[in-house]
């Protein structure tokens, strides 16, 4: 089992940054990937941005050039900076990990908890 606790959420104006952590703990042989989705109101859950253990990258269409996601697999760590921020990038932003817990294991997924993102006009 593993835990995953998110941090770095809270109020933004328009054009400002904020800085999402994800750590995760528990029984972890290995991390495959991590990656941060978001829901808004209303709207279903959405990938905002991914990467696997070897540095690879992939993000939502909406968010490209904007948040920069990065990893410390040793630190069993996932950041999101997030400039530039919108009033439409409000939502609760989930950190979501695949974790190989034992040797020769397959991995499982995580979610965490979620916090909340919101950019006021």
């Amino acid at each position: 089992q593993v835990q995953l606790v998110e941090s770095g959420g809270g109020l933004a104006r328009t054009g400002g940054s904020l800085r999402l952590s994800c750590v995760v703990s528990g029984t972890i042989f290995s991390i495959d990937t991590m990656a941060w989705y978001r829901q808004a109101p209303g709207k279903q859950r959405e990938l905002v941005a991914g990467a696997n253990s070897r540095g690879r990258t992939n993000y939502g269409e909406d968010v490209k050039d904007q948040f920069t996601i990065s990893i410390d697999t040793a630190k069993k760590s996932a950041y999101l900076q997030m400039n530039s921020l919108k009033h439409e990038d409000t939502a609760v932003y989930y950190c979501n990990v695949n974790v190989v817990h034992g040797p020769g294991e397959y991995p499982l997924n995580s979610w965490g908890q979620g916090t909340q993102v919101t950019v006021s006009t």
